[in-house]
């Protein structure tokens, strides 16, 4: 209780203290700015400048209780040293309860086409884990394949370079960040694992919290939007997992990790699309499994497909999509050594529904969920689910 209260003193203080001008949140992909880059966008009016973003959500399994829940609060900061220097952070409140810096970072502006970042940033894989504020994508809740595979919301302290290249429509970034923790020891002399099949490296991020480091992972991403309404992607992410000291020279205490994503979006007049694949592969599983006990598989693989048509007139500031996505993620899409594949890990989703933009920065969701898995013995429940997002 006590975090809130701080949480919602500090978020009132800062309204008051920070005048902006009013900016507009397109849904054009090829324009569209996630938080962080509308902070360095420079269209304010003042030095400090901030937004927020939030969700809540309903959640109704099938034969089960609903869930309510106010999933997510985060408070945007933003300051402007000078015309090269900013700084950007963003404080989340999960849950009513539960308090993370989610990103913390200052850009210097080294010249038109190269910014220097360091701190906490997102690692830029695919697009939700850069572009998940709520206004921003169809459903109630983001695509699974992002929590399984990606995973989001990933985040991890490094430093790095990032611009554009306007005349060839080209946007870049490339980070050396820690990686993920992969084993603890246990206090009784005994490995513990972090990492495990059923969701793969998500159980080992470290974000930002007295995070260990013994070898730097390299990130990259590739951004092309030379052809109107449409926005290509291609990401990166290359290097080992990281263990503690005491440990970290024993057999199986790490692995490697080779991702590489492809993301797609378009839009043309009412209808949008999108699209993403993600593949993992994982070395040195099979001596991780045995030291730890975990059932991580050797490679991770995710994809979806998802379309929408705005079923209001063009030219209303109102807009109201029909969605549909299809999703297939396998956190076992392949496995080393005497390790079989869990069928159960083999996942697909079929989410359909409606997105209400009441007002630029608000919007009303809801969505059916069917989903399924390769288990034949496996009971998934199909989900029903509301949400109201704002991001401003």
């Amino acid at each position: 209780m006590r975090k809130s209260i701080v949480f919602l003193t500090v978020l009132f203080t800062a309204f008051l203290s920070a005048q902006t001008k009013t900016d507009s949140i397109t849904l054009n992909p090829q324009k569209q700015l996630n938080a962080a880059q509308r902070l360095l966008s420079g269209n304010y009016a003042s030095a400090v400048t901030m937004g927020a973003y939030g969700e809540m959500l309903y959640n109704q399994p099938e034969g089960d209780n609903g869930e309510l829940d106010v999933q997510r609060l985060v408070l945007l900061v933003g300051y402007r040293f000078n015309d090269k220097t900013q700084f950007v952070t963003e404080i989340e409140l999960e849950h009513v309860e539960e308090v993370f810096v989610e990103q913390a970072f200052v850009n210097y502006n080294v010249a038109n086409n190269v910014n220097l970042r360091g701190g906490l940033m997102l690692v830029p894989m695919g697009i939700i884990n850069e572009f998940h504020e709520p206004t921003t994508f169809n459903g109630t809740e983001r695509p699974a394949m992002d929590n399984a595979i990606v995973p989001t919301t990933w985040r991890e302290l490094g430093i790095g370079v990032s611009g554009r290249f306007n005349n060839i429509s080209l946007g870049y970034q490339a980070y050396l960040f820690n990686g993920f923790k992969s084993t603890l020891a246990d206090g009784e002399g005994g490995i513990s694992g972090v990492l495990q099949g059923s969701n793969g490296l998500r159980g080992g991020r470290q974000k930002g919290i007295k995070s260990t480091i013994d070898s730097p992972t390299l990130s990259t991403k590739f951004d092309y939007y030379g052809i109107p309404g449409l926005r290509l992607g291609l990401s990166t992410y290359f290097g080992k997992t990281q263990a503690a000291d005491e440990i970290e020279t024993v057999e199986g205490a790490n692995i490697g990790i080779s991702m590489i994503g492809l993301d797609a979006r378009y839009a043309y007049d009412r209808f949008t699309a999108r699209g993403q694949f993600i593949h993992a592969s994982l070395s040195d599983t099979d001596e991780y499994n045995a030291l730890t006990g975990a059932d991580l598989g050797s490679a991770l693989q995710g994809w979806y497909v998802e379309g929408a048509f705005n079923l209001l007139p063009i030219q209303n500031e109102q807009k109201l999509f029909a969605f549909v996505r299809y999703e297939m993620y396998d956190t076992h899409a392949s496995t080393a050594g005497s390790l079989l594949e869990n069928e159960a890990y083999d996942r697909t989703d079929v989410t359909t529904g409606l997105t209400y933009h009441l007002a630029p920065g608000v919007v009303l969701k809801g969505d059916y969920q069917f989903r399924s898995n390769a288990d034949d013995n496996s009971d998934v429940q199909d989900r029903l689910n509301f949400g109201i997002g704002v991001w401003f």
